[in-house]
C-alpha cells in the first residue's frame, strides 16, 4: 500500500474548492436534509446544485424540473414531515447535523471528491477542526498490540492532536480509551444511537461527552457490513494520516489503509512478529510502501511539515488544478436547460467506463457550462453514474428519450 505525498500537498491535489460555507437556519438546514435523502441526489449532485443554485432551498424546488430535462417524469422528493422527524431524532440524542456548506465540518473531509453531504455529529465538535490522526487495527488485537495502541494515542494525543478511529473491538478500543483525556473522535457505521459492538456502550457514551461521535447515518441506522467500509472512509478522509497496528491479510483495517493512500493521507504501519498472523497485514503495507514506525515520535516528526496553522489555501486546488468557474447566477434563478441535443450528445459520448468532464468536452465540443448542466439533468434521471474526481459514466440501465 504505496503513500502519497504529504496531506498538505496531496489535499490540494486534483479536487474541487470547498463549497462556501454559512451558518444556516432551520428552514435552509431542513432544506438540505431534503436534498440529501431526496432520489438520485448523491454526493457530486449536492455539490452541483448547491453551487448553480447558492442555497438548497431553492435547489430542492428545481428538482422536479430538472428530472424531467433528463428524462425521468417523477424523482422522489423527500417529504417535509419525514425530514422533520429525522432531525427531530437526532435532537433527542443529543446529536447534530453537520452539512459540508457550513462551518464546523472537518476541512480535510471537506475538500475530498466525493465528501459525504451530511455528518451527524454528538459531543465535542471543536474536536473535528484539530489536526486528527487515526489509530485503527486488529479486532482481535493482542495484548502487545493494545500496550501499542495506547502508547501511541497518548502520546501523539499529548502533543496536540486529536485520535481518530473506528470505535471496533481491540486496537480501535484502546486508542479511544488512551486519548479520552486529550481529544478523541469515533466514527461509526450506524446511527449514533446504535452501540456496537454492544460491549462498548460505555465507551460509546463516554466519548459522546467528553470527545465526538461521528456518523453519515440518521439515529436508529442498524450497520449493515457495506457500511463500515464506508465509515472506513470517513476515519482516514478526516486523518492527517493512519496508523495501522496489527492487521491480518484480509483485514477492514487495510481498507481503511487503502483508502487512506487514495486520498493522499499517510499511512503509517507498526512492524509485527512475521509469525503472528495479525502481523501479516502490517509487514505487507510496510513491503509495499508505508511508513515503518516504532514509536510516536516516529509519527510527530513525519507530520510535523503539516502541523501547522492551515490557511484556506492549503484547501484550494493550485491554479492548473481548480475546476472550471460556473457562470455566477442569482440563488432564485432557474437553471438554464440543457437542451435534448447536449444530452444525446453526452449520452453518445459516455460508455460504462468513467471519464472526466474536460474529456467529454474535447469528445463533444460541448461547453463545460452545458455539460455541468446536462450532467445534473442526467443524473437526477438516474441516467449516468458519478465518480468522484470528475469522473462520470453511463448507468448501467440508461433508457428513455433524452
Amino acid at each position: 500500500m504505496p503513500t502519497r505525498e504529504p496531506a498538505k500537498h496531496s489535499l490540494t491535489r486534483l479536487t474541487p474548492a470547498p463549497l462556501p460555507q454559512a451558518h444556516l437556519d432551520a428552514a435552509q438546514r431542513l432544506a438540505c436534509l431534503r436534498l440529501i435523502r431526496s432520489g438520485n441526489v448523491g454526493p457530486v449532485t449536492f455539490r452541483e446544485l448547491i453551487n448553480q443554485f447558492g442555497g438548497a432551498v431553492e435547489a430542492l424546488d428545481a428538482l422536479p424540473e430538472l428530472s424531467r430535462r433528463g428524462g425521468r417524469q417523477q424523482l422522489r422528493i423527500c417529504p417535509r414531515a419525514e425530514a422533520e422527524a429525522e432531525l427531530e431524532a437526532a435532537e433527542r440524542i443529543g446529536a447534530r447535523p453537520l452539512f459540508t456548506i457550513e462551518p464546523g465540518y472537518p476541512p480535510a473531509l471537506a475538500v475530498l471528491p466525493v465528501p459525504p453531504p451530511l455528518l451527524y455529529v454528538k459531543g465535542e465538535v471543536a474536536h473535528l477542526l484539530r489536526p486528527m490522526l487515526a489509530i485503527v487495527g486488529a479486532r482481535n488485537g493482542s495484548a502487545a498490540g493494545q500496550k501499542l495502541a495506547r502508547l501511541f494515542a497518548a502520546r501523539i494525543g499529548a502533543a496536540g492532536l486529536v485520535i481518530a478511529s473506528g470505535l471496533a473491538r481491540g486496537i480501535d478500543a484502546a486508542a479511544h480509551e488512551a486519548a479520552l483525556a486529550t481529544g478523541t473522535v469515533a466514527v461509526v457505521a450506524g446511527g449514533l444511537d446504535v452501540v456496537y459492538p454492544p460491549e462498548h456502550e460505555r465507551l460509546q457514551a463516554e466519548i459522546g461527552e467528553r470527545g465526538c461521535l461521528v456518523s453519515e447515518q440518521p439515529p436508529g441506522f442498524a450497520p449493515r457490513a457495506k457500511d463500515f467500509p464506508r465509515r472506513n472512509r470517513i476515519i482516514s478522509g478526516i486523518s492527517l494520516g493512519v496508523v495501522i497496528v496489527e492487521a491480518a491479510r484480509r483485514s477492514g483495517t487495510l481498507i481503511t489503509a487503502r483508502m487512506a493512500a487514495e486520498q493522499g493521507r499517510e499511512v503509517f504501519a507498526v512492524p509485527g512478529h512475521p509469525l503472528d498472523p495479525r502481523a501479516e497485514g502490517t509487514n505487507r503495507l510496510l513491503k509495499t510502501g508505508a511508513t515503518l514506525v516504532t514509536e510516536p515520535d516516529d509519527v510527530l516528526e513525519a507530520l510535523a511539515p503539516m502541523l501547522r496553522q492551515p490557511t484556506s489555501a492549503d484547501f484550494m486546488p493550485p491554479d492548473g488544478a481548480r475546476e472550471p468557474p460556473g457562470e455566477p447566477i442569482e440563488p432564485s434563478a432557474a437553471l438554464p436547460e440543457a437542451g435534448a441535443d447536449t444530452r444525446a450528445r453526452l449520452l453518445g459520448a459516455l460508455g460504462p467506463a468513467p471519464v472526466d468532464i474536460d474529456e467529454l468536452a474535447r469528445a463533444t465540443g460541448l461547453p463545460i457550462r452545458s455539460i455541468r448542466i446536462a450532467l445534473i439533468e442526467l443524473d437526477l434521471a438516474g441516467r449516468i453514474e458519478r465518480h468522484g474526481h470528475q469522473l462520470v459514466s453511463l448507468a448501467t440501465d440508461v433508457s428513455g428519450p433524452a
